[in-house]
């Protein structure tokens, strides 16, 4: 045990249950961890909310569930029990087969309660309700709908509530559902319950606090581990792609293709980075079990099948497996069972499937391909690698770059995949990761939870879903006036009726909708929209991101410009655009934060070696370098010429697309291209064109979102009313406040001398 703090014979130790002593002394522990020690008395008298935040496999859950299990066996009339909520039933799985170890010795039964469980097994919780529910928010969201009537016998004697990987629903639409269902256990069993939060990465403790008890984070006490840290190995490796080099880094058309333009293609791609590469990966990975996170499922896919050929031209059985959500099931858990079992070894070629705390044992090298998704993301997957005490931390990063030419994009000039992925993981070194957007509305799961409370309860009365789902504090940031607009809009669409005393029933549609088995999820995946040409698929690409008629879109390596957008059917209609060579961030996918492009300029600005970087990456950051001060972005956030300029914020995603639509409100096109926005004007149009922005109202939201198609984001937004949706949909999406504060700060800069846009023009 790294860092023990107490020995078996601490203070804390001495007011768990004997039975439960007795089991920490048949694990052979010596000590209890920091936060184990810590929780014992915040967690035995079940009196206060508590967070417990330590890095994986830091003894989390035995943290909380020694103290809580202790009071069940203290107080065993009436028999207590314990909700378990996690967000994968994968982990659910894995904490049953963890708990019931425990709770054997205390006769305490322990239940999974999901999908792939037996009815008889459930039958039975439900008849004796003591012990510990191990449950997904969607399989207790279909209790409160199918069995309202009778969850007041199943929550009375409820003694605590637990949430496992807490940072997993923070700020996401399945979060707010999380917080309506805690609010509504509570109203149910008719008692404030202690709610237990457990995390390894949590950016914020009090925006933590504050989801774990909407309205009153001061109730909430937080236990954070100091003796979790690891020793960390780190080496960036960097790659330039050979100009004629195809990008095949998307899903291959629908199309048949020419075989030997098949060939041809392979063959020229035979000398390119990714095969130098996956030829690095093969070489330092055998061997041992690891996880690789390309970007994409189809780049899983390609690594996986080169890695797998490389071992059967070396005459060596295959280590190398895929695992992503496309997969069957079955597929899934075989690569799980792999890793698991060590012996032969396995490396998982994966998405963010495998970055939840499903347990896959011990993992040596955590590998990212291209720029991590964020920092919290990053943290998380390395959680999975160091775990033994004698073992560090190991990460190992691979970037690729073009080949500078005199036609050179902003992008490959300032080397933006490497350096956002250095700054990402100087970010990671120094304790830093994104906090949760928790200021989301999530108005979409507030239709759900509104039909969820009428049939639990066979109906209700706006003034009763105002009171649990509002006033309560889950959907605190909904007005009266928006949310009785919602209530008229469910009318109007059937969602619901109301009767002649006024109580709200299940509409016609609304019926039907409850009905289905896909009404407990408050999330649905992301989908992917389908590119058409010419009536002609050219593949599919996931969008994240504000998308208008005439827009440029990067797709296989080309520039596309959009014609129409069919949300409903999730389809891009694109003719080909005018332009260069693209850039290599498609300006679609995962959202970068404010502090990392901070950081990515401190990276340009330094002139110092960075001591994690092998010497080809090194090579490549010096050009950038280069570059940065030879367009003079060391002081300026301009260059260009008289008729397009290029404005550099070095602030996140969500406050660049504000300024996108902001841009071109004001009548001044603009694109973001991932670290600058592209507009068409000079420098001096562009100081004039930000300050009618500096002067633009940010809750102006209606004007300023007028031409977006894919406001429909979440599950429900289709049943929203137009006023409300946007506002969702920006609170979640963009940030416009950022945006203005921006366009007033850099306005007052220039009227004040005017440095901050002086002319930097490239040819």
């Amino acid at each position: 045990m790294s860092s023990p703090v107490s020995n078996s014979e601490s203070s804390s130790f001495e007011r768990l249950h004997p039975a439960v002593q007795q089991w920490v002394w048949a694990q052979g522990w010596t000590a209890l961890r920091d936060a184990q020690e810590w929780a014992i008395s915040a967690l035995v008298e079940a009196d206060r909310d508590v967070i417990i935040a330590a890095s994986t496999a830091a003894g989390k859950t035995e943290a909380a569930f020694l103290p809580i299990l202790t009071n069940l066996m203290n107080h065993p009339d009436p028999a207590g029990a314990v909700l378990y909520i996690s967000p994968l039933k994968a982990l659910i799985n894995d904490q049953w087969d963890r708990l019931s170890r425990l709770c054997e010795q205390l006769d305490l039964p322990v239940v999974a309660w999901h999908g792939d469980v037996s009815a008889s097994k459930k039958h039975k919780f439900l008849k004796s309700p003591k012990g510990v529910l191990l449950i997904t928010p969607e399989s207790l969201e279909a209790l409160f709908v199918n069995r309202g009537s009778s969850l007041a016998g199943l929550f009375q004697n409820l003694r605590y509530i637990v949430v496992d990987e807490l940072h997993a629903f923070i700020g996401s639409e399945r979060g707010k559902q999380l917080q309506s269902l805690m609010q509504r256990v509570e109203l149910v069993a008719g008692k404030a319950l202690p709610r237990v939060g457990l995390s390894a990465t949590l950016g914020d403790m009090s925006l933590a606090s504050e989801f774990l008890r909407p309205g009153h984070p001061q109730r909430v006490q937080v236990i954070e581990s100091k003796s979790s840290g690891q020793n960390l190995q780190v080496q960036v490796r960097g790659y330039v792609m050979p100009p004629m080099q195809k990008l095949l880094l998307v899903e291959a058309p629908k199309a048949e293709p020419d075989q030997n333009q098949d060939e041809e293609e392979e063959e020229e791609d035979e000398s390119g980075s990714r095969h130098a590469i996956a030829a690095h990966m093969y070489k330092v990975l055998r061997g041992s079990n690891n996880l690789v996170f390309p970007n994409s499922r189809q780049e899983v896919e390609w690594y996986a099948d080169r890695l797998r050929r490389l071992c059967e031209i070396s005459g060596m059985p295959n280590e190398f497996l895929p695992h992503h959500g496309s997969l069957s099931k079955d597929l899934r858990e075989d690569t799980e069972r792999a890793l698991k079992a060590g012996t032969p070894p396995a490396t998982a070629v994966c998405t963010t499937t495998l970055e939840l705390g499903i347990d896959i044992g011990n993992i040596k090298t955590v590998v990212q391909i291209g720029s991590p998704p964020s920092v919290a993301s990053l943290r998380q997957r390395l959680g999975r690698s160091g775990r033994r005490n004698d073992e560090p931390a190991t990460l190992r990063a691979y970037c690729q770059e073009r080949e500078l030419t005199d036609q050179s994009l902003l992008s490959d000039l300032l080397r933006q995949n490497l350096v956002q992925t250095i700054a990402m993981i100087r970010l990671l070194i120094g304790n830093w990761f994104e906090p949760p957007r928790a200021e989301g509305l999530h108005a979409s799961t507030l239709v759900q939870q509104i039909l969820s409370v009428i049939a639990q309860q066979g109906g209700a009365s706006a003034a009763q879903l105002w009171g649990s789902l509002v006033e309560s504090g889950t959907f605190k940031s909904i007005s009266k006036p928006d949310f009785f607009a919602l209530l008229k809009g469910l009318g109007e669409k059937k969602l619901i009726v109301q009767d002649s005393s006024g109580y709200l029933l299940p509409g016609e549609v609304g019926e039907r909708l409850i009905n289905h088995y896909e009404f407990y999820s408050a999330f649905t995946s992301d989908e992917e929209f389908r590119l058409i040409r010419e009536g002609k698929p050219l593949g599919s690409i996931p969008v994240s991101r504000p998308l208008m008629k005439g827009q440029r879109i990067i797709f296989g390596g080309r520039r596309w410009r959009v014609l129409d957008v069919d949300i409903e059917k999730k389809v891009i209609v694109v003719t080909a655009a005018r332009g260069g060579q693209p850039p290599q961030f498609d300006g679609l996918g995962a959202t970068v934060h404010d502090h990392v492009r901070e950081e990515m300029r401190a990276v340009l600005t330094e002139i110092t070696p960075c001591p994690f970087i092998d010497s080809k990456a090194q090579e490549l950051l010096s050009e950038a370098r280069k570059s940065f001060r030879s367009l003079g972005l060391a002081h300026e956030f301009t260059y260009g010429s008289d008729s397009k300029t290029h404005l550099l914020t070095w602030r996140g995603d969500q406050t660049n697309d504000a300024l996108v639509l902001m841009f071109n409100y004001v009548g001044l096109s603009c694109e973001s291209s991932g670290l600058a926005l592209s507009l068409g004007g000079s420098q001096k149009s562009v100081a004039d064109a930000l300050a009618r922005v500096a002067e633009l109202d940010p809750d102006d939201i209606e004007a300023l979102l007028d031409g977006v198609e894919n406001l429909i984001k979440e599950k429900w937004d289709w049943a929203l009313p137009r006023s409300l949706l946007m506002k969702s949909y920006a609170s979640s999406q963009l940030n416009f406040k950022g945006a203005v504060e921006f366009a007033r700060l850099f306005t007052t800069r220039w009227l004040h001398g005017g440095n901050a846009f002086e002319s930097t023009t490239v040819h």
